[in-house]
């Protein structure tokens, strides 16, 4: 008998137990039943990001309204960008959150719309939603209806223009570029090697250099004035690499032939004369190898100080007019002058 009485209760128990699992399984049962609604901004806001102003101030709200899954559940949000007719294909999550609003700075909405693939300093399109989830596996998730912004984004990098032409087959995307010195300014710089005749072009709005672009020429005067249309190419009659100065806005341009050597107390010539570097295609370098004493070296082109290098920060950076470059102790050396970036330019002592 008393086995009999263990074997029910045990029965009732499992039984029991089965009867709470089915309940807890029915309370977790949940019912998508209305996506939230982005409530601000409107349907076609303008936006014009400044990269003057100050980039932790407040540019951009979203404010949705709660999404309902018929249970009182914390729901996660999710915002996402996408370009106006991508229809959502590879959109950007630009943040999450359990509330029903987020806000970004200058700065980060910046990032956002940068990387959802609007181009900087042109008014583009973007589609913004959000989307409402529960649960660790995101389960059930509703989608609100999308907004439409208007945003002008910028870039940090500094302006560019490419320099096409015989040294490297007229093809404007491979074409070595120089850079203006900040945002909104023309005055153009850049070493380049040059093998007869070149244009300079102008990026398009995604900042890719194809032909189509604004390019510009030589006035067929060949006194340093360019031309947007009814332009020749320009010329380099020699063979050789050339510091280029360009202005867009005053449509001028200069083309100076350099070949560059060190000079220095730890040279075996001292002050009195260069060490000629060796122009290296295949790296776009200037190269030299030689015994340097525990002195100080300078890099400088055409045997003149007018045109010399030196590093003010002790940081192989190389700037204008800057300071001599220590060499650490004595020895057999090769060093490297990389001015292939515009206005970054670099050197390297390395010790056989």
């Amino acid at each position: 008998m008393k086995k009999i009485i263990n074997l029910l209760i045990l029965s009732i128990f499992i039984i029991s137990v089965f009867s709470c699992d089915n309940q807890d399984q029915e309370q977790l049962i949940i019912t998508a039943s209305g996506a939230g609604e982005i409530t601000s901004p409107e349907t076609g806001t303008v936006y014009v990001l400044n990269p003057l102003e100050n980039q932790t101030n407040t540019i951009f709200t979203l404010t949705w309204s709660d999404a309902n899954f018929d249970v009182p559940t914390e729901i996660n949000y999710s915002v996402e960008f996408a370009v106006t007719g991508t229809n959502f294909e590879t959109p950007l999550v630009a943040g999450e959150t359990t509330n029903t609003f987020l806000t970004w700075n200058i700065g980060e909405f910046n990032s956002i719309v940068s990387g959802a693939g609007l181009p900087p300093f042109a008014e583009g399109s973007l589609d913004v939603r959000v989307v409402a989830t529960v649960g660790s596996v995101s389960s059930t998730p509703q989608i609100s209806q999308p907004i439409t912004i208007l945003v002008t984004p910028f870039t940090t990098e500094l302006p560019k223009i490419a320099v096409p032409g015989n040294h490297q087959g007229w093809d404007p995307p491979t074409a070595p570029i120089l850079a203006s010195s900040a945002f909104g300014e023309t005055d153009y710089v850049g070493y380049v090697w040059l093998d007869g005749e070149y244009k300079f072009i102008a990026p398009n709005t995604i900042l890719e250099f194809e032909w189509g672009n604004i390019d510009w020429g030589d006035d067929d005067t060949f006194t340093g004035t360019l031309l947007e249309t009814d332009e020749v190419n320009c010329n380099a009659s020699t063979a050789g690499y050339y510091l280029l100065n360009v202005d867009t806005d005053a449509l001028t341009y200069s083309a100076q032939l350099t070949n560059w050597g060190l000079i220095g107390s730890a040279t075996p010539d001292n002050w009195s004369s260069d060490q000629d570097m060796t122009y290296d295609a295949g790296t776009a370098t200037w190269t030299i190898t030689l015994d340097l004493s525990a002195e100080e070296i300078k890099f400088r082109a055409n045997d003149d100080w007018t045109l010399n290098l030196g590093d003010n920060d002790a940081d192989l950076s190389l700037e204008q007019d800057g300071a001599n470059i220590s060499v650490p102790s004595a020895g057999n050396y090769t060093v490297v002058l990389d001015l292939s970036t515009p206005r970054e330019y670099t050197y390297s002592l390395t010790l056989n």
